[in-house]
């Protein structure tokens, strides 16, 4: 098996965007979702509230980032610190029902977001992404995550979704629809993508894997929600995969694809790393 793709998400819920390499922190890959949006009471924006958030494509750049839009000019932002910054202190952000302090990025930012997504909103920082522990029903005591939604990466494989294509496919054969275009990989919102698995949904077994030079833990399944409906082009919300993995992945109530890493140690990985299962 090899690593296929990258996928890097430096702003909670926009657009992801691939690069060839990445840096493994103990919390995710270094970067990876330290910024997220919020509503004006400071309750987290995702795009299964805000679709239009997946129009944004944010990049690292030096100590900030460069967010890019379909609305307007490309905005670089570079977040506040504490020492000496026009907005002191931080603000609590509610995600996922628990609170955590962040700090805000100012008002520049928050114009350009509001303008992307039609309503006002802010973009938070993580400023220690060592503050946040996972849930320790499935982690160890010191097990920490950034902004992601439970765990630092998630892993899906190439062969577990040219399954889930053959099935959609098969579903909409069933219900006499128009057959559909294969999901692209992105709706799942990957870390790192394995090739080679062999059979479909062989990671659901894992439970431990090398990428390159980083050993992971598989933590557990990921559950998948409503936001895989969401078109990335269109932004559009529609049936699929959800309904498909209804028939065919479901259990304990909850749909299932790709599986939550936790890793042991930093390092690097790079596209085409070797993939060991241990």
């Amino acid at each position: 098996m090899k690593l296929a793709s990258i996928s890097f998400y430096p702003v909670k819920s926009t657009a992801g965007h691939e690069v060839t390499e990445a840096e493994v922190r103990p919390w995710g890959l270094a970067g990876d979702r330290r910024y997220l949006v919020t509503d004006e009471t400071g309750t987290t924006l995702t795009a299964r509230v805000v679709p239009r958030l997946l129009a944004c494509v944010a990049r690292l750049d030096g100590d900030g980032l460069t967010l890019t839009g379909p609305h307007a000019e490309p905005l670089r932002v570079t977040p506040p610190t504490r020492e000496g910054a026009p907005i002191t202190g931080l603000t609590t952000v509610s995600l996922h029902g628990v609170p955590l302090g962040l700090t805000d990025c100012g008002d520049a930012a928050a114009a350009w977001l509001t303008g992307l997504a039609g309503r006002p909103v802010r973009l938070m920082w993580l400023d220690d992404p060592t503050r946040r522990p996972v849930n320790p029903a499935y982690g160890r005591p010191g097990d920490r995550v950034s902004l992601a939604d439970g765990y630092p990466l998630l892993l899906t494989s190439s062969a577990s979704l040219a399954r889930l294509d053959d099935w959609i496919a098969e579903t909409a054969l069933e219900l006499g629809e128009e057959p559909p275009t294969p999901l692209p990989m992105r709706r799942f919102r990957p870390n790192v993508v394995v090739a080679g698995a062999g059979e479909p949904f062989a990671e659901d077994g894992w439970q431990r894997v090398r990428i390159g030079e980083v050993d992971f833990r598989v933590a557990k399944g990921c559950d998948r929600c409503v936001l895989t409906t969401v078109d990335t082009t269109t932004y559009r919300k529609g049936k699929e995969p959800i309904r498909t993995l209804s028939r065919h992945r479901k259990r304990d109530g909850k749909v299932w694809f790709g599986v939550n890493l936790i890793p042991d140690g930093p390092g690097r990985i790079a596209q085409g790393d070797p993939v060991v299962v241990l």
